[in-house]
């Protein structure tokens, strides 16, 4: 495509069109970028550039761009069944073999699945269920969830209440009552006056804390992802998730883990909840369910939540048009098979995972990070000023932004959350193409450096 054309599109992105997540008055000064096709783990824009999505979309194509069987698998169902819906004791073949397959995924006391649109329409679910249940229970004062300032569980109303994002409460206020927070286990960025070891144990001893200030009569769930992924793509020290575990294991409470990012590989196993041990009662997903290829999520629910929902609970007053969707969940069924007979999990624990995590910590010796980590395909670069201290750079200087906007010049997409750098490539990248995103990734740290050094913020068009 040519310059007209682009400039055609953007102008008319300009006039109608809203986006997520955007300063609508910046993205009309500068134009969107206009995304027009994908293959592998690439995509291309309107102006000819070929650019290493370091983000699987949003975190999402686990499987890559142009998967003919996911296409055709959509095609088949949208001739055979296109659309109808799981209300009213009604169902249809793909979400019940979606169903089934997914919890001979899940870990064995899940069972049940209910399925929704979105991540955030599953977090959502999850609150109406851990209150539904506590209710049955014949104990409807245990209604409070905790979950911790920083995450991200969505931007439903609900979604944005359990996330503890400041600026989203800011806008979206009053948060659905109900809904406590407490610290990240963000040893760089929160916890660097002690050892790792002994600042995980101190995030779950916040937990504790919280319980016994609101009462565990009064508590109804902890909700936590395995990594934070919005947040920053955090990985929590090793002894914060078995100190966790020891201080639910103490109380009465429900244990919700979110696993729209984490879930389908991205970790290593197939949910992010199983590389750290964990069993919980509630599993929202979504995203890597279908690849990003048509819109799907779900919650699998535990064997104790699940019963007493279908023994004592009557009808669940809740769900969604959408909910199962033929076509939805006909291509994540045929997703989760291709992840099957590909290896996908496997090579990301095995191979892949390992060899992004020696690349990836070669970026540590850089000026300007302070931290390279990665777990699984998941990985985070800390910007700093100085890197013996760890001071962060001059809110005012951008370092995070800027370094986003020229890996998009060089072609590479790396997002930034504050100055914080985050990839999640899809599942199926080379070895050879991990060399090129870390490659890329040098090159953006570099240019960062020489520009936050001579002060010249030229603006990147984003």
């Amino acid at each position: 495509m040519n310059r007209p054309i682009t400039g055609e599109l953007q102008a008319l992105d300009r006039a109608h069109h809203l986006h997520p997540f955007t300063d609508f008055k910046a993205l009309g000064e500068e134009g969107s970028r206009i995304v027009t096709h994908a293959e592998g783990v690439y995509i291309h824009d309107s102006e000819g550039n070929r650019i290493l999505d370091g983000m699987a979309g949003l975190w999402c194509v686990n499987l890559g761009y142009g998967r003919e069987e996911l296409v055709e698998a959509a095609t088949a169902q949208l001739r055979e069944l296109p659309y109808y819906n799981n209300f009213f004791k009604t169902t249809h073949p793909p979400a019940v073999r979606l169903a089934e397959k997914l919890c001979q995924l899940a870990p064995e006391h899940v069972n049940r699945v209910f399925f929704t649109g979105s991540g955030s329409e599953a977090n959502d679910t999850v609150l109406r269920m851990v209150r539904r249940y506590w209710a049955l229970k014949g104990r409807p004062d245990k209604h409070i969830v905790i979950a911790r300032e920083n995450a991200y569980h969505g931007s439903t109303v609900a979604g944005m209440s359990l996330g503890g994002m400041a600026p989203m409460h800011g806008q979206g206020g009053p948060c659905v009552p109900g809904i406590e927070h407490v610290r990240q286990p963000y040893w760089f960025g929160e916890g660097r006056d002690q050892s790792p070891e002994a600042f995980g144990r101190a995030c779950a001893q916040a937990i504790e804390d919280k319980i016994l200030t609101l009462g565990e009569d009064n508590v109804a769930a902890f909700i936590a992802e395995p990594v934070q992924g919005a947040g920053g793509a955090i990985i929590p020290p090793e002894s914060y998730w078995p100190a966790v575990k020891a201080v639910l294991a103490k109380y009465d409470i429900l244990l919700v883990i979110d696993e729209v990012i984490c879930g389908f590989g991205r970790l290593g196993e197939w949910f992010g909840s199983q590389h750290y041990g964990l069993e919980p009662d509630l599993m929202p997903i979504a995203k890597g369910l279908s690849s990003g290829y048509l819109p799907i999520g779900g919650v699998l629910v535990g064997d104790r939540v699940a019963t007493t929902l279908i023994d004592d609970g009557g009808e669940f007053f809740h769900g969604f048009t959408y909910s199962g969707h033929p076509a939805c969940a006909a291509v994540a069924l045929k997703n989760l098979e291709l992840m099957e007979a590909e290896n996908i999990v496997e090579r990301v624990r095995d191979d892949l995972g390992p060899y992004l995590a020696s690349r990836w910590s070669e970026l540590a010796e850089h000026p300007i990070v302070g931290e390279a980590r990665s777990l699984g395909l998941v990985g985070a670069l800390e910007l700093v000023a100085d890197q013996a201290s760890g001071a962060r750079f001059d809110k005012s200087l951008g370092a995070g932004s800027l370094c986003r906007d020229l890996c998009f010049a060089n072609g590479l997409v790396m997002r930034s959350v504050g100055d914080t750098m985050i990839i999640s490539p899809p599942l199926v990248i080379t070895r050879e193409q991990i060399d090129e995103l870390v490659r890329l990734a040098r090159q953006a740290l570099d240019e960062t450096a020489r520009r936050l050094k001579n002060r010249t913020f030229e603006r990147t068009p984003a």
